[in-house]
């Protein structure tokens, strides 16, 4: 289930950078999550510099970089995760770009189970599925 999508201006990170950004991402979300990395999806989708604006001014014209980013989590995730989640994107972008922190703004999309899918399985069923296993493996353990 985890995904982010970083949203950054074209020509104001390099490749090292976002490189960076999307290993960085994918570490944060599997360790707040307590989800495998493997399951992790991290994007960054370019804009170009005359395509956005940050205080009214195009980035073009005032050069100004204001990363914004959204992340989906499964309904029932506690809120100190979400919020660990927000506090660390900001933070990741900002070590990682140099950008102010004020100036980057994050969104998270909390979605119903039955609504997102894996496979072509809905999650609720193989949410399911996995706490039925783990229960299993738990009386199996020694």
């Amino acid at each position: 289930m985890p995904v982010v999508n970083f949203h950054l201006v074209d020509g104001h990170c390099s490749a090292e950078q976002k490189a960076c950004l999307l290993k960085d991402a994918s570490q944060l979300y599997s360790l707040v999550l307590h989800s495998p990395v493997e399951r992790v999806r991290a994007f960054i989708t370019l804009h170009a510099a005359t395509e956005c604006a940050v205080a009214g001014e195009v980035v073009e014209v005032s050069g100004r970089h204001a990363p914004f980013f959204e992340f989906f989590v499964l309904e029932g995730r506690p809120l100190d995760e979400r919020q660990a989640l927000m506090r660390g994107f900001t933070d990741l972008l900002s070590a990682t770009l140099a950008v102010e922190q004020g100036l980057i703004r994050g969104r998270c999309i909390r979605v119903d189970p039955q609504d997102w899918c894996i496979g072509g399985h809905d999650a609720a069923q193989l949410r399911q599925q996995e706490i039925l296993e783990r229960a299993e493996q738990a009386q199996d353990a020694p």
